[in-house]
């Protein structure tokens, strides 16, 4: 008898399974991760936490939802950065079953589970996993977006227009990007005779209603914002600059996905063993609307992502590399036809669970070399549940008063609003980023004041000294790493402002 992988034969029995193994795999693993390894949040997330707390329907982090969603998933986790990981996660999982039922839409269920799988590579490298904001809350909106999108136009189900302006909506509420992806969907649309078709209908008018009513407090918000500045169109002398910094942004793309051409290159007859006959993965033929559908949501993503950073200079693709590459996976398995040989079985499934695994393993492994072989710090290694409960413990002693406010550096800062009493985070440097907290309210509830320090004396720097210039520093605290390594202690600098009337 013919051997064949039993992935093989789950693929094309059980494909949906299969799906779901992956994902929550995936999902397990990035949990144990941050359980072990993470002692303190990635990235902003705690500055995210910090402004979520407030629930204001705008700040200068972009729309609320993101913050606000982080902020419940923290307080139902009984203030426990795990509900956060896991509201993370979610995004994740919902992200992949939702590519999969778009997949299955356009080339069936068994060409869907390769498209999953490709495109679980390519979001592994050039996404995190774990540092939830909005531009991991805007994966699945996205997905679910494009799903229903297709629904419309390709299936002509009008009974979508109601979840698609919701999505629509909702989008609209976590990242500025939203615009930018729903004018894609708008383009396609008149650029296809289903599209225009699907238009025709008064269902757009109510759906338009529906996604008016969500994003309209926020609307509001940013039309009376006067903190907001939207960046400028570059300076003749400066287009050069901007387009290499394009360049450097669609390499950095390209270089995420590596994983993709790499296995297409191992599936490929050069690696397929004399008289092997390799399994066979059939699809039936995908129509051309179809067809254009994919590769233009794979495609004008990028494109148009990576010209308007470049051409204002923003640090990452609008959109974030999640969003964008989202369809990439999929284009793929469209172009490589209705009959997909896997060669080399065994060897693929170890290259896609290698490159699934690597940025985790790297994480892993960051956290417990690095500080061996350099004194770079790594954010996640700060104890930061003993760095709250410390200055928060420590204000109540000495003023018998509640911890309610906190300055200072906003990364310490940040970290000490996560303790259970969820005091303000108050960005001295920029109070206008914190509008619930002001320097006259700062100075009547009172506060602690904190900065990294590298003396036994704890003296605050010149910047802090002038927005608080009647502080008396305290005797520096110092923190260990989750691995101290060749690095020194982290020593903070802190000082308190004693509320009025104490």
């Amino acid at each position: 008898m013919r051997f064949t992988s039993l992935v093989i034969e789950l693929i094309r029995a059980r494909p949906r399974l299969i799906v779901w193994i992956a994902v929550l795999v995936q999902a397990a693993m990035w949990l144990l991760v941050a359980l072990v390894f993470y002692r303190s949040p990635p990235g902003n997330l705690a500055t995210l936490l910090a402004f979520g707390r407030e629930y204001q329907v705008g700040t200068d982090l972009g729309p609320p939802l993101a913050a606000w969603l982080a902020d419940i998933a923290y307080r139902a986790a009984g203030g426990h950065m795990f509900g956060v990981y896991v509201l993370a996660e979610l995004c994740e999982i919902a992200t992949f079953i939702t590519l999969y039922h778009l997949a299955r839409a356009v080339v069936g269920t068994q060409h869907a589970v390769l498209a999953v799988l490709l495109t679980m590579t390519l979001l592994a490298f050039s996404s995190s996993a774990l540092d939830f904001g909005p531009l991991v809350l805007a994966r699945p909106l996205w997905a679910l977006l494009l799903l229903h999108s297709w629904q419309l136009i390709g299936q002509r189900r009008g009974n979508g227009w109601f979840a698609w302006s919701i999505e629509a909506g909702l989008l609209l509420l976590t990242t500025p990007a939203a615009i930018f992806l729903l004018l894609l969907l708008v383009v396609f649309a008149l650029a296809t005779a289903g599209g225009r078709r699907t238009l025709r209908a008064l269902d757009p008018l109510y759906a338009l209603v529906v996604v008016a009513v969500l994003a309209l407090p926020y609307a509001i918000w940013v039309m009376r914002a006067e903190t907001l500045t939207l960046p400028a169109l570059p300076q003749l002398s400066e287009l050069n600059g901007r387009a290499l910094h394009a360049a450097w942004l669609l390499g950095s793309l390209v270089l995420g996905a590596v994983s993709v051409p790499v296995l297409a290159f191992l599936n490929t007859g050069w690696f397929a063993g004399k008289g092997d006959e390799a399994p066979i993965i059939y699809r039936p033929p995908v129509e051309p609307l179809a067809r254009n559908f994919v590769y233009f949501f794979a495609l004008a993503p990028v494109l148009g992502g990576v010209v308007i950073s470049g051409l204002f200079g923003l640090d990452g693709v609008v959109g974030g590399a999640g969003a964008v590459l989202l369809m990439s996976g999929l284009a793929v398995v469209v172009a490589a036809g209705d009959l997909i040989a896997m060669r080399r079985a065994r060897l693929l499934r170890t290259v896609w669970a290698a490159a699934v695994v690597a940025p985790a393993a790297g994480v892993v492994l960051a956290s417990l070399l690095l500080p061996w072989t350099g004194t770079g710090e790594i954010a996640t290694s700060m104890p930061a549940r003993e760095i709250s409960d410390f200055f928060d413990e420590s204000f109540s002693r000495r003023t018998n008063h509640r911890l309610r406010a906190v300055a200072g550096e906003t990364q310490l800062a940040s970290l000490i609003t996560l303790h259970s009493g969820r005091p303000h985070l108050f960005i001295d440097a920029e109070p206008a980023r914190t509008p619930w907290m002001t320097p006259a309210r700062f100075s009547e509830s009172g506060g602690v004041v904190v900065w990294r320090t590298s003396d036994t004396a704890g003296t605050p720097p010149p910047e802090i000294l002038r927005r608080f210039p009647g502080i008396v520093p305290e005797v520096p605290r110092a923190f260990e790493w989750l691995v101290t390594g060749r690095q020194q202690l982290l020593r903070i600098g802190w000082a308190i402002v004693r509320p009025k009337g104490s």
